[in-house]
């Protein structure tokens, strides 16, 4: 062979040889997100989650891809989400709340699902146990249970000692833990006479924001649910026109303007799903992999609200919270 021939080859060889490698790589492998929200609401909710895939080892872009699915409060639509993740044949799917969860639970059985729940994962048969949980799914429970809800009526009493006229807002088509004949009860002891106001769509939020008012109700308690957890900004706004004083479940709805808040944290929580999310892909087993509890829970309080509301928050109340927003 001739050297100037020899020389061609050679070169055409050099820029096939990386093409080929390039074509041996492995497939970037896809991640499915499943959210109640939208990008606009629950954006940092997809952040948390990013973080945790970081955490593991995997950067969106560069060694996994993502593919989202919002609901943007429509959870009708989570069904057909999850059967098209499936044909998009994801590694794991990261769902959030249980209507996300049962829909992706329907469309796989073989799929890892990483979930957020507030219920009890055991009762409602998506684990075996907590430590083992079998089959395909495992995640993060954030205890929406009973017990946060006596809680937070108690430290609605210590935030208005005077308060006798409260409510509770929940939505009767999502399963909850509210025991309301437990909460009456609880509510007695304190002096109060509780209520229950029922909202399954945003028409019906806002009618029974009105009917507080006509019914000169002093306080709401706001259900924690995801049909209320993604709708922060809109039931902030109501609080703050009908000058209603409202106890929720998580931050964010305090850091929309909302009064205060108890319970655990949801951004912690999509963080663990990540890094759950990542340890999947590595190769472990979602039945190997415990689900995780919530190791402590926040006081959140909005003092600018509570200055509109013409409130004084208690120094102690104020001593005992996480956070303060000004």
């Amino acid at each position: 062979m001739r050297r100037r021939e020899f020389i061609a080859l050679l070169g055409g060889g050099a820029v096939a040889w990386p093409m080929m490698a390039r074509a041996q790589q492995p497939a970037m492998p896809v991640v499915g997100f499943l959210q109640p929200g939208s990008p606009a609401e629950s954006g940092h909710f997809a952040a948390a989650f990013l973080k945790g895939l970081k955490d593991a080892g995997y950067v969106e872009g560069d060694s996994l891809r993502v593919e989202y699915r919002w609901a943007e409060g429509q959870y009708e639509r989570f069904p057909q989400f999850a059967e098209d993740l499936v044909k998009h044949n994801v590694r794991v799917i990261a769902a959030g709340g249980p209507p996300a969860t049962l829909a992706a639970k329907s469309a796989t059985p073989t799929i890892p699902i990483v979930f957020i729940t507030g219920d009890d994962p055991v009762k409602d048969g998506l684990v075996a146990s907590f430590n083992r949980p079998g089959g395909n799914l495992t995640g993060v429970t954030v205890f929406a249970t009973a017990s946060m809800w006596g809680k937070r009526l108690e430290l609605l009493h210590e935030l208005l000692p005077g308060a006798v006229a409260v409510a509770i807002l929940a939505n009767p088509q999502e399963p909850s833990s509210l025991d309301m004949s437990a909460m009456i009860s609880a509510a007695r002891k304190l002096g109060i006479q509780l209520s229950l106001l029922s909202a399954a769509t945003d028409a019906d939020i806002e009618a029974a924001f009105a009917t507080a008012a006509e019914r000169r109700i002093e306080a709401l308690l706001v259900s924690d649910r995801p049909f209320f957890t993604v709708r922060p900004k809109q039931i902030a706004a109501l609080g703050a026109r009908h000058a209603l004083a409202a106890v929720y479940g998580w931050r964010e709805h305090v850091a929309a303007g909302g009064l205060m808040s108890y319970g655990s944290s949801l951004t912690d929580a999509w963080h663990q799903v990540g890094l759950y999310a990542g340890r999947v892909l590595k190769g472990e087993k979602p039945a190997d992999l415990p689900v995780v509890q919530p190791s402590r829970f926040e006081l959140v309080i909005n003092l600018k609200t509570a200055k509109a509301l013409g409130l004084s928050v208690p120094p102690s109340l104020l001593a005992r919270a996480d956070e303060v927003i000004e």
